[in-house]
C-alpha cells in the first residue's frame, strides 16, 4: 500500500492542505485531509521559516491520524507573484541518418527551448511543450517516430526566484518530509478541475487563493499563458477589517458567512451584525454595504486578470470561457461578476476524479492539493527514465494504442520534474547542494 500512496502539500498563503490518497488499480481513494492556518507566508512567499514548518507538520499530521499511515514525501506546489512564464522557441536538427525522429531528438529540443536569458537568482521550474513542428508540418504533439531533417518546439518555460523555492524545499525538509517534485499551483489544480474538451477549445483557470491569484490560460490541450497577481482573499478580507472598524478575524468570518461579490444580488432591507473592538457591543448594518466593500475588490481583481488575458495572443481563443477555483470562488456572486467582466462563460472549478473522503475535499479550497495528487499518480505511471535511457521503444508489434500511450507518456515527460532530467533535476540539485551547506 506504501507504494501506491500519494501526498499533496498545498502550502499557502492563508492555510496549509495536506491530502492523501492511495490508488487502487485506476481507482484515487482519498484517505487523509488535512488543513492548518498558514501564518508564515505572504504572497505565497515563506516569511517565517518556524511557523511554516510547525504548519506543514500539523497539517501533514492531521491527514495521517485520519488516514492512518505515515508519510514521507510529499508533491508540493510552488505559486507567489515571483512566478513567471515565458512562452519560447528551440530548433534542433534531427541526428539519424535516416531522420527518424527520436526521444533523443525530443530531448535536444526541449532543453533548447529553456536556452533563454534571466537573472541570476531566478530558476527554471518548469518547461512544458505546446507542440512540436517537424520541417513545415505544426500542431504535432508526439513527434517520436516521424521523418524529417528539422524538429521545432514550442514551449512554456516557468521560472520563480530561486531563494523563494529553496524556502519552501527548506521549509518542507526541516519538517522531516521529502520533497519529491515542486509543481506550479494553476498547474497542479487544472489536473483537477479542468476536462480536457475545455483546454482543447481553449479555457483560462483562475484560482483565487489568499495572497495570490493564480492565471493560466490552456489552449488545443496544452498550456499557453501563467501569471500571478499579488491580490487574492486577504485584502478582501482587510478591506471589511478597515471599512468597518473590526478585527481582522472576525471580517474573515465575515466575508465566509455574509460575503458577496456583487451587491445588486443583495436585498437591501437585510440587516447583519458587525463585531467591534474595545467590548463594546456589536453594531447592525446592511448586508448591502458589506457587498459594496467586496464587490469593488472583487472587481479589481477580475479586472486585472481580464488586462493579463488581453495582452496575451491567446485570449480570442478563450472558446470555453473561465473556470474560477480556490477560495475566493466561493463567494456569492463571483461567477455572476465574473460573467459580467469577462463577456464569456464562467463557472466554478470544484476537484473531481478521485473517491473515498470525497465529502471532505470536494470544494475548490482542495484544488491545488487534489491536482497534486493527480499529477503525482501520472507521473508515477510513466516508464521514462530521467534522462530518456530506460525508454522503451515499442516494436513493431505494439498497436496504435500501444504507441500513442508511448509516446504521451514521453510528451507527460516534459511535465514532471524528476523526469525532467537536467531540466528540472538543476533547481533540485542547486536547494540540496544549498541545504547541506547550510546545515
Amino acid at each position: 500500500m506504501e507504494n501506491n500512496i500519494v501526498v499533496g502539500l498545498d502550502i499557502g498563503t492563508t492555510k496549509i492542505a495536506a491530502l492523501i490518497a492511495v490508488l487502487n488499480g485506476k481507482e484515487i481513494n482519498l484517505i487523509g485531509v488535512g488543513n492548518y492556518p498558514s501564518v508564515g507566508l505572504k504572497r505565497g512567499m515563506v516569511v517565517n521559516i518556524e511557523h511554516t514548518v510547525e504548519s506543514i507538520r500539523k497539517a501533514i499530521n492531521q491527514a495521517e491520524l485520519m488516514a492512518g499511515v505515515t508519510v514521507d514525501s510529499v508533491y508540493v506546489g510552488i505559486a507567489g507573484d515571483h512566478v513567471r512564464g515565458i512562452n519560447s522557441h528551440a530548433v534542433v536538427a534531427v541526428g539519424r541518418d535516416d531522420h527518424e525522429i527520436t526521444e533523443d531528438d525530443v530531448r535536444r529540443a526541449i532543453d533548447a527551448a529553456k536556452a533563454i536569458t534571466m537573472p541570476m537568482d531566478r530558476e527554471i521550474i518548469h518547461v512544458i511543450p505546446q507542440e512540436f513542428i517537424v520541417d513545415t508540418q505544426e500542431g504535432i504533439r508526439n513527434p517520436i517516430g516521424l521523418t524529417g531533417t528539422r524538429l521545432e518546439v514550442e514551449a512554456h518555460v516557468v521560472t520563480g526566484a530561486v531563494a523563494s523555492a529553496q524556502n519552501i524545499f527548506r521549509c518542507v525538509t526541516r519538517a522531516g518530509y521529502k520533497v519529491k517534485d515542486l509543481v506550479l499551483e494553476p498547474l497542479a489544480s487544472s489536473y483537477a478541475v479542468l476536462d480536457r474538451e475545455e483546454q482543447e477549445l481553449g479555457v483560462t483557470l483562475i484560482d483565487i487563493g489568499g495572497g495570490t491569484t493564480d492565471i493560466a490560460m490552456f489552449f488545443d490541450g496544452s498550456i499557453r499563458a501563467t501569471d500571478m497577481l499579488g491580490l487574492a482573499g486577504q485584502q478582501v478580507s482587510n478591506d471589511i477589517s478597515i471599512c468597518l472598524k473590526t478585527p481582522y478575524d472576525k471580517a474573515e468570518e465575515l466575508k465566509k458567512t455574509y460575503g458577496c461579490a456583487m451587491g445588486s444580488l443583495v436585498d437591501e432591507s437585510e440587516m447583519i451584525e458587525i463585531p467591534v473592538v474595545g467590548g463594546r457591543a456589536p453594531r447592525q448594518i446592511q448586508k448591502k454595504y458589506l457587498a459594496k466593500i467586496v464587490e469593488a475588490r472583487m472587481d479589481e481583481i477580475f479586472n486585472l486578470v481580464l488586462y493579463s488575458m488581453q495582452n496575451n495572443k491567446m485570449y480570442n481563443l478563450m472558446n470555453a470561457g473561465v473556470v474560477l477555483t480556490g477560495g475566493g470562488s466561493l463567494l456569492e456572486g463571483s461567477v455572476e461578476l465574473a460573467m459580467e467582466i469577462f463577456k464569456m462563460p464562467v463557472r466554478i472549478g470544484y476537484p473531481r476524479g478521485f473517491g473515498g473522503l470525497m465529502d471532505a475535499a470536494s470544494n475548490p479550497i482542495y484544488a491545488t492539493g487534489i491536482g497534486l495528487i493527480h499529477y503525482g499518480i501520472q507521473k508515477n505511471k510513466l516508464k521514462v527514465h530521467e534522462d530518456f535511457e530506460n525508454v522503451d521503444e515499442p516494436s513493431d508489434e505494439d498497436t496504435g494504442e500501444q504507441r500513442a500511450s508511448h509516446t504521451d507518456a514521453l510528451n507527460e515527460q516534459s511535465l514532471t520534474g524528476e523526469y525532467q532530467g537536467k531540466l528540472y533535476g538543476k533547481i533540485t540539485d542547486r536547494m540540496k547542494k544549498w541545504l547541506d551547506e547550510f546545515f
